[in-house]
């Protein structure tokens, strides 16, 4: 018990050091040209060192939040922010999709063209069968980087047995409990699983979470960018190694909107109902039309 304790600790007092000494020697992990440096930004993306440092500066900004209720209020609204600025812009995924599909429809059954060209001087030029099962990308695109955002929004569905029933200080105790207890650590558990897969599918050797940085750099040695190329057809999508990317960078956004949603639960149980709902920027669909907001 007293050794666990004795680890925590000085594995936070580390994280500062950690973290400046990481960002003052770039080039010992940044420069990809170097496979060391390489096979270092890959261990340490999901090392224990790097869990402390998140840890650690969550710890650091809570803090100065408790001292300064305006600090953590701006937390907030950075992430929601952050949060509703990615989600606006790749919604817009699903009319692509739409379109793209229009556009495949009557190129296979009106001109039964084997080929689909996009863009202009050098076209981009692929098989029907590669743009249809593109179309994964662009939904896989809106539910990764579009959950957060819905987040915010409030448009997730709830299974409601105890909440509605509860007082309001009570319902921010359970959002901020949900949000350490759950969210917290189920991004952190699917972005361990999600980082060591997405590089599994973009170099040679393979990597593993059991890897240790003594083995990674020797594997160093003969490491080689192998970008998966590989589709479920001989002319269809080729790109599955981007849904690993995405689901990396969905479990990152889980995590940050997990913060801020333990933040503005906190803020609003200590300021009371008159705060519910501070600075959210929600979408409208403009005056008269109330009743149908949240329907979609």
């Amino acid at each position: 018990m007293l050794d666990g304790i004795v680890w925590f600790f000085t594995n936070i007092a580390l994280a500062v050091y950690n973290f400046l000494y990481a960002v003052t020697h770039p080039s010992l992990w940044l420069d990809w040209s170097d496979g060391t440096a390489l096979m270092r930004f890959i261990y340490y993306g999901g090392s224990v060192e790097f869990f402390f440092v998140v840890l650690t500066a969550f710890l650091i900004l809570t803090a100065l939040g408790l001292w300064r209720n305006e600090i953590m209020w701006g937390a907030v609204r950075v992430l929601e922010g952050f949060a509703n600025g990615v989600g606006r812009f790749f919604a817009w995924a699903g009319l692509l999709m739409v379109l793209q599909q229009i556009i495949i429809v009557f190129s296979q059954r009106i001109f039964a063209a084997a080929e689909l060209s996009f863009g202009f001087g050098t076209a981009l030029t692929f098989d029907l069968s590669w743009w249809a099962e593109g179309l994964k990308l662009y939904n896989a695109m809106i539910v990764t980087l579009c959950c957060t955002y819905t987040f915010v929004q409030r448009g997730h569905v709830r299974v409601d047995l105890v909440y509605s029933a509860v007082s309001y200080r009570t319902k921010r105790i359970i959002d901020m409990a949900g949000s350490i207890l759950f969210m917290m650590p189920a991004a952190i558990l699917t972005w361990m699983y999600a980082w060591y897969f997405m590089w599994r599918h973009l170099i040679t050797p393979k990597v593993s979470a059991s890897d240790t940085l003594e083995l990674l750099e020797r594997k160093a040695r003969i490491v080689k960018w192998n970008v998966e190329t590989i589709g479920f057809s001989p002319n269809g999508f080729n790109g599955y190694f981007l849904f690993k990317v995405l689901l990396v960078i969905f479990t990152a956004m889980v995590f940050l909107q997990a913060i801020a949603f333990f933040y503005r639960s906190y803020l609003e149980w200590k300021e009371g109902e008159a705060s519910e709902g501070k600075y959210l920027d929600r979408d409208t669909l403009g005056a008269g039309e109330e009743a149908y907001e949240g329907a979609h």
